[in-house]
């Protein structure tokens, strides 16, 4: 219905022409929190991204690893990531709590990440753009966001989302807001738009959704025939305290995000196990689910052949071994994530 254009034209309208490496890495990073999906904002901004390179000079896969690493902030971050859902959903916790220590974990690695692009893009500068921003279309994302943080039920910031975003996008096809309807478009034609989008939204979760099915009867089959102590306990046999548990789990999904390279579906098949971990060690689910979803989102964000990686290299059309040895924020995010094992930080979770 508009609501992605309307949120990145804003992020790069309020941006300082200065600081275009800065300010690109923080849109992918806002847009990403707002839409909850890192493979949504590379589509969105990666053609952003290559223009601007174009007319700059920038290197390709360099501007194109800003967007791909801010990216991830948001897929490990917002409120309605798949990962986010995943991992609070496997481990019983809840996502503002889970958000509050991935916060207080990967916002540093932003931070630092955020100042190396501002001192290396100085003497840089922006082409001037004009974008028209339709303000009313990014309200569902603020719903969305303010919502959630405020402890919503998931299934309610969700509906409170998608109801949001078919009103304004069928006031906004009626002229109701000033907005100049487009052309061959009407409340019916809207309505019906609306509804197929939906359509495509489910279409595009069906293969998570059947998986999901399958790797729940699977695991239960493993559970029932003793599969899942085994591994437990051969995972965790030189483990002798809390923060060999939380590497052990790191080190779990980090295998099966790997292997899938898909980071939802490796936190799904491995977040019963590192539950039971989490409860024969007594570690905080919270701090659990934070680091199921951050170290899948580190390897989903350096693996060549991942979703992410793949489209953002053919929309750039490079390699995607070009873009990796660009990237800064999955290894920062990373190794602030091992600091944070290391120091049982932060300590009220640990």
């Amino acid at each position: 219905m508009g609501a992605i254009d309307a949120t990145v034209n804003l992020t790069l309208h309020i941006l300082p022409d200065n600081l275009l490496l800065a300010g690109i890495f923080i849109a992918a990073c806002f847009i990403s929190l707002s839409i909850g999906t890192s493979v949504g904002t590379i589509v969105a901004l990666t053609p952003v991204a290559v223009g601007l390179a174009e007319k700059t000079g920038i290197d390709l896969p360099y501007m194109t690893a800003i967007v791909v690493g801010g990216s991830f902030f948001g897929d490990n971050l917002s409120f309605i990531s798949d990962t986010t859902i995943a991992s609070t959903k496997t481990q019983d916790c809840v996502m503002r709590d889970k958000f509050k220590i991935n916060f207080m974990i990967v916002v540093p690695a932003a931070l630092v990440v955020l100042g190396i692009y501002v001192i290396q893009g100085l003497s840089l500068s922006a082409v001037p753009q004009i974008y028209e921003i339709e303000w009313i279309k990014v309200i569902p994302y603020l719903i969305v966001l303010g919502t959630a943080i405020t402890g919503v039920n998931v299934m309610v910031v969700l509906l409170l989302g998608i109801v949001s975003t078919g009103i304004i996008g069928i006031c906004t096809a009626m002229g109701v807001f000033g907005v100049t309807p487009a052309e061959n478009m009407n409340a019916s034609t809207a309505f019906f738009d609306w509804f197929g989008a939906m359509g495509t939204g489910i279409t595009g979760m069906g293969e998570l959704i059947i998986i999901t099915l399958l790797a729940g009867g699977m695991l239960e089959t493993i559970r029932y025939n003793g599969g899942i102590d085994f591994i437990i306990t051969r995972l965790t046999r030189h483990v002798t305290g809390k923060r060999g548990a939380e590497f052990s789990i790191a080190a779990l999904v980090s295998v099966a995000n790997l292997c899938t390279a898909n980071n939802t579906i490796a936190i799904i098949t491995t977040g019963p196990i590192a539950k039971d971990i989490a409860k024969r060690f007594h570690l905080d689910r919270r701090k659990t689910a934070s680091i199921l979803d951050t170290f899948s989102c580190l390897i989903q964000g350096i693996i060549p052949y991942g979703a992410q990686m793949l489209i953002a290299a053919g929309l750039a059309g490079i390699s995607p071994l070009s873009i990796i040895g660009n990237l800064y924020y999955p290894f920062c995010m990373g190794a602030c994530a091992v600091l944070a094992i290391l120091i049982r930080y932060p300590g009220r979770y640990s």
